[in-house]
């Protein structure tokens, strides 16, 4: 399946206009970029890449795509002729997936003519916006979790494939297995689950349920204990199973309370070893509220792969500079109320202190960020004259990426995991690329 079509019609239109004049082989820079945070996040999660550079590849016009282009009298027919050629051969540097970004970070650049640059906007930024979203609620649920495992399992609240997306920004962000089958057959992701109330409610009795369920699944399986009542669900569950029972479920009523009273009971029965789960709704400051309960894992679902209140990252995609006819190149820029961003060419790094602690986000126009020792540089080459970098997709990639949010979050300033409402843990600093006087995000130098 091609991918060309998972687009915006005024893309093709403008691209049409710009064959017509002439324009559309112009080099040009375009860039994605938040111009802030979702509200109240302290820092965002790179997300997406791998799988942009994987539908990229995908990114054809068929000849059922054209004909449908065609009858529908999308564009021109010369528009028609140039999209059956098209392929990326252009460059892209960036963000790598998995590490943090904050407002103005440089994610993504495509170096390439206006025609083949412009038509990947809306591709671009479904993706991004949406897998940085789900990534960064994820990132602060692993945080108030404190090394406690999470699993996800929102696919049913989810359309069906942003469900498998979205499993794998979760992976990203720290959660460490998920209930689809289908995210776990594409990226390799650990897959987890046992059964539902209503597996309970089948048979006769919760003992002949849990009997069914231990047969089949051994001793070590999980078992769902708030359908009827729960201490008596805890004694059945360890009569049936013995105390090596491997864990039990809670869905439902004061988590907090609840698992404290089974953690007694299952002590008081033996079961020392016997896990207790819990689910329900939860999100991050219910996770955090739960930090002092004797809870093992917690299973996730709306709130992950919804965002937690923050289903997109208002990432945006602008032209930034393009070559003029003497080979130069001049920066470009929006000037309207509230959207202005600097154009130019741009280089980041993520400034440290002495102790390794993130202190700022530095970003060069037209040049490099002024080298100071622990300086990270935080913009590497995605795309070589079309060639993608095959380290930042499949699973590889997916585990790459969740190691190096690992290693990114331990770079942040203590204030970066509070869950409470702030402004970025660090600034965002623009520079001049000779070391001039820095600017804040927040003004940054006009160069349209």
């Amino acid at each position: 399946m091609t991918t060309s079509l998972l687009t915006d019609r005024y893309e093709l239109t403008m691209l049409d206009a710009a064959i017509q004049d002439g324009t559309a082989e112009i080099p040009c820079l375009f860039e994605v970029f938040a111009r802030s945070l979702p509200t109240g996040r302290r820092y965002g999660v790179v997300a997406g890449v791998g799988r942009f550079l994987e539908e990229l590849q995908d990114f054809r016009f068929s000849d059922e795509d054209l004909s449908w282009l065609r009858d529908a009298r999308v564009v021109s027919d010369r528009c028609l002729e140039w999209l059956a050629e098209y392929r990326f051969t252009g460059d892209a540097y960036g963000y790598q997936e998995g590490d943090l970004y904050f407002p103005h970070s440089p994610l993504l650049t495509l170096d390439t003519d206006f025609g083949h640059g412009v038509v990947l906007e809306t591709l671009a930024l479904s993706i991004y916006n949406y897998d940085s979203a789900i990534a960064g609620a994820a990132s602060r649920m692993w945080t108030a979790a404190r090394g406690r495992p999470l699993a996800e399992f929102g696919s049913r609240r989810m359309n069906e494939y942003a469900a498998i997306a979205g499993t794998r920004a979760a992976y990203i962000g720290g959660f460490s297995s998920t209930s689809n089958l289908e995210a776990g057959r594409r990226y390799g992701i650990p897959t987890s689950g046992t059964a539902a109330h209503a597996f309970t409610l089948l048979h006769e009795s919760e003992e002949a349920a849990f009997a069914s369920q231990i047969d089949t699944m051994g001793v070590g399986t999980t078992l769902l204990i708030d359908t009827y009542d729960i201490p008596a669900a805890v004694e059945t569950a360890i009569r049936v199973a013995g105390p090596k029972l491997g864990g039990v479920r809670i869905d439902s009523g004061d988590l907090a309370e609840t698992a404290a009273q089974v953690r007694r009971q299952l002590d008081a029965l033996g079961a020392t070893e016997t896990h207790i789960t819990v689910t329900n709704d939860l999100d991050e400051y219910a996770l955090a509220a739960l930090a002092i309960s004797p809870i093992d894992s917690y299973g996730v679902g709306t709130a992950v792969l919804t965002g937690s209140g923050h289903p997109t990252s208002a990432m945006v995609f602008k032209l930034t500079s393009r070559r003029q006819a003497d080979g130069t190149w001049v920066p470009v820029a929006k000037r309207s109320a509230g959207k202005a961003h600097p154009g130019g060419r741009k280089d980041a790094v993520r400034r440290m202190d002495a102790r390794g602690r993130a202190t700022a986000e530095v970003i060069a126009i037209d040049g490099r960020v002024p080298a100071r020792p622990g300086d990270r540089s935080l913009v590497h080459p995605l795309i070589t004259a079309g060639q993608i970098d095959e380290s930042a997709v499949g699973h590889e990639g997916l585990c790459a990426a969740r190691e190096r949010h690992e290693r990114a979050v331990a770079e942040l300033p203590a204030q970066g995991l509070r869950l409470s409402q702030g402004a970025p843990v660090i600034p965002t600093v623009f520079v001049d690329a000779e070391g001039g006087t820095p600017q804040s995000a927040s003004s940054p130098r006009s160069d349209s």
